[in-house]
């Protein structure tokens, strides 16, 4: 007998990835014991955000990485336990992290497996010292080199073509959502078990919301269509035909997750600073659109699929729009109609 959604509520994220592999016959494990060590190390770092105002843990580390940006504490640590934490494993034949210049590679005194990962340690960690919500963002991808070390051909992969993506908040509550491209589930940590456990399965995003979310700080950079597609949410000049609520966190995981559970739409789209947009694709934009068309929305660059791009450098940067069906399509033809007019 099949499980329905109700039937998956309070059971473990390590119950519910070993079900999920008796699917597959052939199936070895490895790629079950890849997702167990990503949720320890979430479990590590919730741990430290949630006392880091009690162990001198905020802060910046004097550093800053390879976009420019000051390096926070827990940034540093995120990234170390993360790495720390998969790279013994016999998992993996190559890494790459927002916070690293270079690919990652698997040190020689270990096993190489056959999977690339890529990870923002700790996305949002300006508003660290705010007591913000921030997160974690994971994509995980099938290597494509023949054994031995991976290298940055494992990496640079279309997000298409990702076995599994999701994302750590650490917000009133430490929430885990993943999907392996078909259903987006989330589980929520139970402190006092130390697990866990399922509390949103099967998430799919309203076909549309009441919600946008947007840096308005920027207008004054933006092109015409985006003010125009931003006026429009504003004064009901939609499809949808009413004027929409404005929300904007500036943590990418939190406004994510919260344009997923009620449904609108999240703009990052590019301005006169960041012509080429300001997100990861890797390490953010990618797994981000993953998740959200396997919940049943949309991803998009205004101007293409987030998902069919394929990458040519680590860190490269994208615009990103993402959200319910049928405001992202709103969004797109608005972008089309300008490049037509063209």
């Amino acid at each position: 007998m099949s499980r329905g959604p109700k039937d998956r509520i309070g059971i473990t994220f390590s119950q519910h990835i070993a079900l999920q592999q008796k699917r597959f016959p052939g199936a070895t494990g490895t790629f079950t014991a890849l997702l167990q060590e990503i949720m320890v190390a979430a479990k590590i770092i919730s741990r430290e955000v949630r006392k880091a105002g009690l162990v001198d843990a905020l802060g910046l580390t004097g550093h800053t990485n390879i976009q420019g940006e000051a390096v926070q504490i827990l940034d540093e640590f995120a990234n170390e336990t993360i790495i720390r934490n998969v790279r013994h494993t016999g998992h993996l034949c190559v890494m790459s992290s927002e916070e690293n210049a270079d690919p990652i590679p698997i040190p020689e005194e270990y096993p190489r497996g056959p999977y690339a990962m890529t990870f923002d340690p700790l996305d949002g960690s300006s508003n660290i010292d705010a007591n913000v919500s921030i997160g974690t963002i994971f994509s995980v991808h099938r290597r494509v080199t023949a054994g031995g070390d991976g290298t940055l051909e494992d990496l640079l992969q279309p997000g298409r073509s990702q076995l599994a993506a999701g994302y750590v908040i650490y917000g009133s509550s430490t929430i885990l959502v993943y999907t392996t491209g078909t259903e987006v589930h989330g589980f929520t940590l139970d402190p006092t078990v130390g697990e866990f456990l399922c509390s949103h399965p099967n998430i799919k995003i309203p076909e549309s919301g009441g919600i946008y979310s947007v840096n308005e700080g920027n207008t004054s950079g933006w092109d015409d269509p985006t003010r125009r597609i931003v006026d429009g949410l504003k004064n009901g000049a939609n499809p949808v035909g009413k004027a929409y609520s404005s929300r904007y966190i500036g943590s990418l995981v939190a406004d994510f997750h919260r344009t997923l559970v009620y449904g609108g739409i999240f703009l990052y789209p590019p301005d006169r600073k960041s012509p080429r947009g300001k997100l990861r694709l890797l390490s953010e934009a990618a797994p981000m659109a993953f998740i959200m068309e396997a919940a049943g929305g949309r991803a998009t660059t205004g101007r293409e699929s987030v998902l069919e791009i394929q990458p040519t450098e680590l860190h490269q940067r994208v615009p990103l729009i993402v959200g319910s069906r049928r405001e992202v399509e709103w969004v797109e033809s608005v972008y089309k109609e300008d490049a037509d007019a063209r």
